[in-house]
């Protein structure tokens, strides 16, 4: 048997330093990547603080197709599912950086959820499992 995980996923930004401050400051994720790749090019990875799940690579948009996807990766649809294990704890700070929650939190069968967006519009789900 072969042991395997999604690392990472890519996510379109518009500017590398602007998305760095957002998942740093109001996610509180971890920088834990920030290498030059020639010219305008950054490898840049950020992940949830004391996260075991995959990071995000934040890949700066560089054509005008990709820059008019950024914010709608997923045609609308919640797109990334962050996982806590406080979500009253996580809910009031995150609120408190500015983040824009589109419902009121609810529960669910599997646990608590509300959905939120990230700085360009991209859709999320908070959840703490049962």
């Amino acid at each position: 048997m072969t042991n395997r995980s999604i690392a990472a996923v890519a996510l379109l930004v518009r500017d590398y330093d602007e998305a760095i401050a957002f998942f740093t400051y109001a996610l509180r994720f971890t920088l834990v990547e920030d290498q030059p790749m020639g010219g305008d090019n950054r490898w840049v990875v950020v992940a949830p603080a004391n996260g075991n799940g995959a990071a995000l690579v934040l890949a700066k948009a560089a054509s005008a197709e990709q820059l008019a996807l950024v914010g709608n990766q997923t045609g609308g649809r919640v797109f990334l599912f962050l996982h806590c294990d406080d979500f009253e704890r996580d809910y009031r700070y995150m609120k408190s950086r500015g983040v824009r929650f589109v419902e009121a939190p609810r529960d669910e069968p599997y646990g608590r959820v509300v959905v939120f967006q990230d700085l360009y519009g991209n859709k999320w789900d908070l959840i703490q499992r049962c």
